[in-house]
């Protein structure tokens, strides 16, 4: 019997995507594995990410290293209900050190959880919830809670030696389809992710006529490539947005998906069957006072104005999912929208469900979105991150697992994805080696499964 009791946990400051600190977490198990979810030190052949020598067939992974790590992300634009990033404050480091919360991993969280089982994810997040014993876990931090509780789970799957997402599998989904998800793929930053240079904070493809999450990265290169060429050519190139997309210089919002038309057709790609374009308006970083503040075209529209342009973007474009459309507390227009387009187009709720069950329950209820974005550090724990997903299925949503702008090496999404079998993945653009990381991951997991996993392909 493997001894799954967790023996000490480690906190540590490291340094994001961003150059901001976030917290990562280490969890040492009495039988001598560790949750790991990026490297061994171990490598038998040279390969610098993980792989278990069993499932793979592959050498570099050991189960006996001292130490394992999940890092939290963190977020740019934000839901004012979702789990608070602890940070210091004052004037060192912009205020965004992470000392407090390293502590209360190294000191509280150790303590209470030495001695439980890591695979008890349960048992280990009520007691985290607990210990906090605030509705936004702003006494231990968010970002301190969602390492542990990630760095648990690899924890436990190590020391079985199985892959995390082949872990998360077992119980209910034992036996079921292994699904290889749908990525969503920036090509342009805008809103808090590129100084708000544009208002819209991302313009996305998806590839739903892919035959393979391999064919979809392929399909997306030649577009992403593509775009910064024709943005070159025309002198709109700024940079590179947070989340790796192009940081661009259009005049106005709408340029940004006429630009994005031009680099489908010159991909020779097809659309809507074979590519497709997603939103993510973020509409909560520019609503004031009950209207929407386009900042690049010094326009002030109501929410039924704001709801008009949108659905003209609908009617003229291959939009097929729309993130955000409304701000998260403009919920009568965001029902109002999803009654009017919500038929034919993912409306998915993000700010206004922040990855919590009984959010997602009641926009169901009251038919507000028809989606809801998974992200583990906005419910900072794996246990309502999971609930938040169970929520979706038992009212029928759709989902889609999604990184954070402030990323790191950490793969833990790809791998709750697969395991949980939701349908779609957003991590960022196909740029920068945080974004990379995970998209090589399913790569990875899609080549290893081959004919014994199912790409999701047109969910829409």
């Amino acid at each position: 019997m493997i001894d799954l009791r967790i023996e000490r946990i480690v906190g540590r400051r490291v340094w994001d995507s961003r150059g901001r600190p976030t917290v990562e977490a280490e969890v040492h198990l009495a039988c001598g594995a560790s949750g790991r979810g990026d490297r061994s030190f171990t490598r038998r052949y040279g390969r610098g990410d993980w792989a278990f020598a069993q499932p793979y067939g592959r050498g570099d992974w050991t189960f006996a290293q001292p130490y394992g790590r999940a890092v939290a992300p963190a977020g740019a634009s934000r839901g004012s209900r979702e789990a608070v990033d602890l940070r210091d404050g004052g004037d060192r480091l912009g205020g965004y050190d992470v000392q407090r919360a390293v502590a209360n991993v190294n000191g509280a969280i150790a303590r209470r959880l030495r001695g439980m089982p890591a695979n008890d994810h349960a048992a280990i997040d009520t007691a985290l919830n607990e210990l906090d014993g605030t509705p936004n876990k702003s006494h231990l931090g968010g970002n301190a809670m969602i390492a542990v509780s990630m760095a648990c789970a690899w924890a436990a799957a190590n020391a079985q030696g199985v892959p995390l997402w082949s872990y998360l599998r077992s119980g209910e989904r034992a036996g079921s389809e292994v699904v290889i998800p749908l990525p969503e793929i920036q090509i342009f930053g805008g809103g808090a992710h590129a100084g708000r240079r544009v208002d819209i904070q991302d313009f996305m493809l998806v590839a739903p006529g892919a035959d393979s999450f391999a064919q979809a990265l392929e399909w997306t290169a030649e577009v992403y490539l593509h775009a910064g060429k024709l943005m070159a050519q025309r002198g709109l190139l700024a940079g590179v947005a947070d989340e790796g997309g192009y940081w661009p210089l259009f005049a106005t919002n709408e340029e940004a998906l006429d630009m994005l038309m031009r680099a489908i057709e010159a991909s020779g790609l097809r659309y809507p069957d074979q590519v497709a374009i997603s939103l993510d308006i973020a509409a909560s970083e520019f609503y004031r006072d009950g209207c929407y503040e386009l900042g690049l075209e010094q326009r002030r529209l109501s929410t039924d104005e704001f709801a008009a342009m949108l659905r003209g973007w609908l009617q003229r474009y291959p939009i097929v999912s729309i993130e955000d459309p409304l701000a998260e507390h403009d919920e009568d227009g965001l029902r109002r929208f999803t009654q009017m387009v919500g038929q034919g187009v993912q409306i998915i709720g993000d700010d206004y469900l922040v990855t919590n069950a009984e959010r997602v329950r009641r926009a169901a209820a009251i038919g507000a979105c028809n989606a809801v974005l998974v992200k583990p550090n906005q419910a900072g724990t794996l246990s309502e991150t999971l609930a938040a997903w169970r929520a979706a299925q038992e009212v029928g949503f759709s989902a889609i697992v999604s990184a954070r702008s402030g990323e790191t090496e950490d793969v833990t999404i790809v791998h709750l994805a697969i395991g949980w079998g939701v349908q779609q993945l957003k991590v960022g653009s196909f740029a920068r080696s945080e974004r990379m990381a995970k998209w090589n991951e399913a790569l990875r997991i899609e080549e290893h499964l081959a004919s014994r996993a199912r790409f999701a392909g047109a969910v829409f």
